[in-house]
């Protein structure tokens, strides 16, 4: 079996008023649709669906295309090599690189699936997880169809209500990113917090807990938009609330500072959404810095190289969730991943999840039941677009 062509696929044909997340602005999935000569299709995603860099991820896409064609599919580890070692940039990392990567990598692990007629959790091992605790992402937003910009403590905690309404008994929120007019980082969260930044922080996550009871896990996200200073100042307040983790305190660039935050912040650290390879964790399993790794499967380097990352944490007793904000594409993968590893702590459903418009993208809406996924039988990864979300959208063809 050859690759025959390669599809790169963005979402929603501009201007895209269709769909829009909070603070993020225009959602454009970049989708990697892998053609064969035995007629199999498979495919990935690339994980800059959102913020700035949409289209070096769809230039990406097309330019590693062109590196696989008469390649074999069922090579991943080949192909992955090939992409990392002989593209020149792809052994210096980032985002934009490793998200192309990882496009490409899931469509070949689908193709896989598909050509042997199993999931692929079950080419990776098989289930070590039957059932998939969920947790709801980011409550700043609120929790609905409908985004907003949370100030007041009780819209926090209405969000919270409606969260655990749905099933979910743990939630994440960034409490500090909108300041008290609802501007994203309206004020600066580095150097050295003022004592109103702190109660406004305190105030919703203590609405938050006071709503979903003493059982509910509260994840507190900072998106690195404190520093290691002011992750600190804040991380002693959150101490009283029981936290489940830390997430982002401060730059994933600085592996060092975690293990400082978390020798003085009695709450697990975590991060990952934006570190990329087994090379851009190695420093924080190493240090063991964190205690939860966050790895996208959409950016860090696919299927392939995601084992392995997950594996390599697992040695240092670092538990896994994967992070998962894209289209119903990278949901499906990263399931499939999590069902298998031992590690595995909980999956990621974020508010973009709920979006109609992003659900209508593909074939299968899995959803989770009383804060459960059930994972995906179908070959391959389980999913796939559907004929109206390819014919509203972008394509490059590479032959």
């Amino acid at each position: 079996m050859k690759i025959t062509s390669v599809d790169i696929i963005k979402l929603f044909k501009e201007p895209s008023e269709q769909c829009e997340i909070a603070v993020a602005g225009p959602w454009h999935p970049i989708i990697v649709r892998v053609n064969t000569d035995e007629g199999i299709s498979g495919y990935g995603e690339i994980g800059l669906a959102y913020g700035i860099g949409q289209k070096a991820g769809f230039g990406i896409g097309a330019d590693f295309a062109s590196c696989v064609i008469g390649m074999d599919p069922l090579d991943n580890e080949a192909v992955w090599n090939k992409l990392h070692r002989q593209t020149f940039w792809g052994m210096g990392n980032g985002g934009v690189i490793m998200a192309g990567i990882s496009g490409i990598d899931i469509a070949l692990w689908d193709i896989k699936g598909k050509y042997y007629n199993a999931p692929v959790h079950k080419l990776l091992g098989g289930k070590t997880n039957s059932r998939l605790r969920t947790y709801a992402s980011q409550l700043q937003f609120d929790w609905g169809l409908v985004a907003r910009n949370l100030t007041d403590p009780a819209d926090y905690a209405e969000a919270t209500r409606k969260a655990v309404a749905d099933g979910f008994d743990c939630v994440k929120v960034d409490p500090i990113a909108y300041d008290e007019n609802g501007v994203w980082y309206g004020r600066s969260n580095r150097g050295i917090l003022m004592q109103d930044q702190i109660r406004m922080a305190v105030d919703r996550v203590a609405a938050m807990r006071e709503a979903g009871g003493p059982d509910l896990d509260i994840i507190i996200e900072l998106h690195a938009l404190t520093d290691a200073n002011t992750a600190i100042q804040l991380g002693k307040e959150m101490e009283q609330f029981n936290c489940f983790y830390y997430e982002e305190p401060t730059s994933p660039m600085n592996p060092e500072l975690f293990k400082e935050i978390a020798a003085k912040v009695n709450i697990p650290m975590a991060t990952g959404e934006r570190v990329y390879s087994r090379w851009g964790y190695r420093p924080f399993l190493e240090a063991r810095s964190i205690q939860i790794i966050q790895p996208d499967l959409c950016n860090t380097g696919g299927i392939t190289e995601g084992k392995k990352i997950c594996d390599m944490a697992h040695v240092y007793d670092i538990g896994v969730q994967g992070h998962c904000c894209g289209s119903p594409i990278s949901t499906a993968a990263t399931l499939q991943l999590e069902a298998v590893i031992p590690n595995f702590v909980i999956h990621e459903l974020h508010s973009s999840a709920l979006l109609p418009e992003n659900i209508a993208t593909c074939k299968y809406d899995y959803k989770p039941v009383n804060g459960y996924y059930e994972v995906p039988d179908r070959p391959g990864i389980g999913q796939e677009l559907t004929e109206e979300a390819i014919a509203n959208s972008d394509i490059e063809t590479i032959k």
